[in-house]
């Protein structure tokens, strides 16, 4: 007679009970990536305004003028670009609806992430100094 061979239900039912553990420790390791995901995502964007500024800057050294690049115009105040278009300069998609919200407050533009929790400010550049870029703000950020 020809014996079977397989798994008892008892090794199946453990199997099940150790993945249950494992899946359990691990679930909180990964249940908060959204806050991280949108602190990382405000903070890209910093370095993109501060990139997009110091590259503008160059640019005006060079010609003095109002410049176009990449097909945005840019405006200065004291060799830097305005708050009007650093946010367009830096490939942001500012407004109403879009991946992050942008006001201005006289010479001070705040982005903020698209749930609110997260904002930086880019403030215009005062001569003789560069424009003023806060670190991230906000809870979880």
């Amino acid at each position: 007679m020809k014996k079977q061979s397989g798994f008892t239900l008892i090794e199946l039912v453990m199997v099940i009970v150790i993945l249950g553990i494992l899946a359990a420790t691990a679930l909180p390791k990964f249940a908060d990536l959204s806050t991280r995901a949108e602190g990382a995502s405000i903070a890209g964007a910093r370095g993109a305004v501060s990139s997009a500024a110091a590259i503008a800057h160059a640019a005006f050294l060079i010609d003095n003028t109002t410049s176009t690049i990449e097909g945005t115009t840019v405006t200065y105040v004291n060799g830097y670009p305005d708050v009007i278009t650093i946010a367009n300069l830096a490939g942001l998609n500012v407004g109403a609806g879009l991946d992050f919200q942008g006001t201005t407050s006289g010479s001070v533009l705040t982005i903020t992430n698209g749930s609110g929790t997260c904002s930086f400010t880019y403030t215009e550049a005062v001569a003789p100094a560069a424009p003023v870029i806060s670190t991230v703000l906000g809870t979880g950020c």
